[in-house]
């Protein structure tokens, strides 16, 4: 049998496997690069909803082949089931072999389904790959009702999409509010009315305790004592719930694991010598206190994709840790967290002080001005910022990206308050306020 051979061999095209891929053939063209997928395509997950829901074209969201083919490199679609390390060699499903000069590993994540009675029953769904995408359509078509496990940003997207397309919709979370990991309770307990207004069917504090049912889920039961009746064959559930690492190709080598993934060091590498691994496959740390923390978002895999091809390509690059920044819609709000909630704070050991800050979203004299307001999380002892959180009508994500800038290179509430910011009547406040300024102002009276 011939084995190929990879200068650079990378598992996974997704968004760590495409920036990777491209870094590296755009800076070191000699070089030979190749990507396994074994999906046919790769989606932007977090537009799955939009799909659904018929705002837009399922083709809209496929990620071309060509951001990988076009820089020369080679694009096999098929999965690998074996790896030795210590002979640098990859085989794939097929039996075909890859000697690699070096690997990174991108195999991403898959979503977690808890494991409670009744999760293998039929129609229980997780959203994540195009194929979940249409048989979730499918499902839409024939259902009048469905239960949505998980209400983070994907969970309350895809609420959305199901009331948008007239299903009798439901909304579950072990937790008290929606959003919990991205807002505090004030801001959170704005999104649970905007979602009831609308009409989903909120329950909060109701943790996930059993699907019941014959072949298909007639009834998920809650463990605050309630529990919700399906159609069996008709209606479904959606779990969103978060997701896992995807290591089952690992599992037995040499290769560092934890439960929450590839264990690697700031520059992205693993402890098998020319081995990498970056995105929702590894265990990292938070870039706030430098402790292990979860950060599976596309847009902590991008940069650490980077910090790996830079140090492939011989230059001297690290990772800090994760900050978390994430933005969602519900209804016309937008809302917006990075960094450490206050809850989540004093987890960590932190002792807080918060400031908020309130101002319009245009001046008040213009059309369609409305309210926004910022939520600042600090060390009750420093002053150095731990987290922000935004809700408003619009630009609320370019503000959470100040305050995640502001967290990156630990500013404290007294940077914060110095911001220099600018004003327009349509897109600000007056000239003579900010709301994040606002917040660290406030803040500081109290320290």
């Amino acid at each position: 049998m011939n084995i190929q051979k990879a200068d650079y061999l990378i598992i996974g095209g997704g968004p760590v496997g495409i920036q990777a891929c491209r870094m590296l053939r755009m800076s070191k063209p000699e070089a030979s690069v190749t990507v396994l997928r074994p999906e046919d395509f790769s989606v932007i997950y977090c537009a799955i909803p939009y799909v659904i829901e018929g705002l837009i074209e399922p083709a809209a969201i496929a990620k071309k082949d060509e951001l990988i083919t076009e820089t020369g490199a080679q694009l096999l679609k098929i999965a690998a089931s074996k790896v030795d390390f210590s002979a640098h060699l990859v085989t794939l499903s097929d039996g075909q072999q890859i000697e690699y000069g070096k690997l990174i590993i991108a195999t991403g994540a898959v979503p977690f389904v808890p494991p409670v009675p009744g999760h293998d029953l039929k129609n229980i769904f997780t959203v994540k790959t195009a194929k979940d995408t249409d048989v979730i359509k499918a499902a839409a078509g024939r259902a009048a009702k469905v239960v949505v496990i998980g209400a983070g940003a994907i969970g309350i997207e895809q609420a959305q999409a199901m009331l948008a397309l007239g299903i009798e919709t439901h909304l579950i979370d072990m937790a008290a509010h929606p959003l919990s990991t991205m807002l505090d309770t004030e801001f959170g307990e704005t999104i649970a009315e905007k979602l009831t207004a609308s009409g989903i069917k909120w329950q909060g504090s109701a943790a996930l305790q059993e699907f019941a049912g014959k072949d298909a889920v007639s009834e998920v039961i809650l463990g605050n004592g309630s529990s919700i009746q399906l159609n069996a064959g008709k209606d479904f559930v959606i779990v969103s719930a978060g997701v896992k690492p995807e290591l089952e190709l690992f599992r037995g080598t040499d290769l560092e694991i934890v439960k929450d993934g590839i264990v690697v060091n700031d520059r992205m590498q693993t402890n098998v010598p020319d081995v990498y691994a970056a995105g929702d496959c590894v265990h990292f740390i938070s870039a706030i206190d430098g402790q292990p923390l979860g950060g599976k978002l596309a847009t902590n895999a991008v940069p650490m994709a980077k910090v790996a091809a830079r140090n492939l390509l011989g230059k001297d690059a690290t990772y800090k840790g994760f900050v978390n920044g994430a933005a969602t819609c519900v209804g016309d709000l937008r809302v917006g967290g990075t960094g450490y909630t206050e809850s989540f704070a004093k987890v960590r050991g932190f002792s807080t002080v918060c400031g908020f800050g309130q101002t319009t979203s245009r001046f008040p004299i213009m059309p369609g001005a409305k309210k926004v307001q910022v939520k600042l999380v600090a060390y009750a002892r420093t002053g150095r910022l731990l987290g922000g959180q935004i809700i408003g009508p619009e630009a609320v994500a370019e503000r959470i990206d100040v305050i995640s800038l502001a967290l990156q290179h630990k500013m404290h509430l007294s940077d914060l308050a110095e911001l220099s910011y600018s004003a327009q009547p349509w897109q600000t406040f007056y000239p003579a306020a900010n709301p994040i300024v606002m917040a660290a102002e406030d803040a500081l009276k109290k320290m």
